[in-house]
């Protein structure tokens, strides 16, 4: 008999750690891939760690001969930074990747019978803006909005919400007994900051490494300039709209790809409130002109109305809370130790 279970791949990332605890808690078993393997203190978590990648489609098929999966938190990717530097690499993992696993859970549900749930983690960096006075213009932008990526990694994650809403709506669609088996719903994330794991390469990692370079009494050079504003949320935050959207009755949903939104601050407010935390810290600025461009391409902020209708998301982390309460303390002690 296979084993019902929850798959998360990526789980060894700042998102899957959060969601490996959140499921533990609820004592529901979890089968994890990931490229590494899992930090020592999350591995006694899950049921079965599979250590590999999501091109791997020979992991795939033995991952579905052995487990029935009921819902996938396909969170694998290599991120913004990198995808600039190695495009290719990063279209055969994010967008590769992501067909195996909708193909995968396409079969997982035709195999048992029951819709796949498929929760992705998408982007603000699907919107592209051709300058910061265009962004500014915009305001709160809308879903279906300047959905123009400047970036590899943005066109990834668009694509694959368009693969996903593929799989979910129009799947063979010309075939006479073929179905959708995959219930595919995305949530575009602003810059997450977590206070578990060590920032991996993403454009708006500014705000937690000038938190971990304080924390360790290291100077730090922000790469953005001071008046430098995008979206943020907090790492709970994020763990909890995936869980709440997960759960939500598909009848609710209006749409496969929702905006989420916390606070929106700038470079130089970020730098305020870790100074004043930790009073020797040394944090300047050193525009990188090209991250700055990058980031630059991006809302000022995004209109997360639907969430919030659809499927009740509320950010429980304003900006004061996330770092005086959540990322100071948590880093801090972290280092102190």
């Amino acid at each position: 008999m296979r084993k019902p279970v929850v798959l998360i791949t990526g789980a060894g990332g700042e998102i899957g750690h959060a969601l490996v605890a959140r499921f533990a808690a609820t004592e529901s078993p979890i089968v994890t891939l990931d490229i590494n393997p899992l930090d020592p203190a999350r591995a006694p978590l899950v049921t079965r760690e599979f250590t590999g990648s999501v091109c791997d489609t020979q992991l795939l098929d033995r991952m579905l001969a052995e487990f029935e999966v009921d819902c996938v938190f396909h969170l694998a990717a290599l991120l913004s930074t990198r995808a600039e530097f190695t495009p290719v690499t990063a279209h055969q993992v994010n967008v590769g990747g992501t067909l195996n696993l909708l193909e995968f859970a396409q079969r997982q549900g035709e195999s048992h019978g029951r819709t796949v749930t498929f929760v992705y983690p998408s982007s603000i960096a699907v919107y592209g803006f051709s300058n910061l006075e265009a962004s500014a213009r915009a305001g709160r932008v809308r879903e279906d909005e300047h959905t123009h990526p400047t970036t590899m990694y943005g066109c990834n994650k668009l694509y694959c919400e368009e693969l996903g809403r593929y799989y979910a709506r129009h799947y063979k669609q010309l075939s006479v007994d073929a179905r959708p088996h995959v219930d595919f719903r995305a949530v575009r994330f602003p810059g997450l900051i977590s206070a578990a794991t060590q920032p991996s390469g993403g454009t708006s990692d500014y705000a937690s490494e000038m938190i971990h370079a304080a924390a360790r009494g290291e100077a730090y050079a922000c790469f953005v300039r001071p008046d430098t504003a995008i979206p943020f949320m907090a790492m709970p935050d994020a763990s909890e709209a995936l869980m709440k959207l997960a759960g939500a009755p598909r009848e609710r949903l209006s749409r496969t790809a929702y905006n989420v939104r916390g606070f929106t601050p700038t470079a130089a407010e970020i730098r305020g409130v870790v100074a004043d935390a930790f009073p020797r810290a040394r944090i300047e600025y050193k525009i990188d002109s090209k991250r700055q461009g990058i980031v630059d391409s991006w809302p000022v902020d995004v209109d997360d109305s639907a969430a919030r209708t659809d499927w009740g998301f509320q950010p429980a982390y304003d900006f004061d809370r996330a770092f005086r309460e959540y990322l100071i303390p948590t880093i801090g002690n972290h280092y102190r130790r």
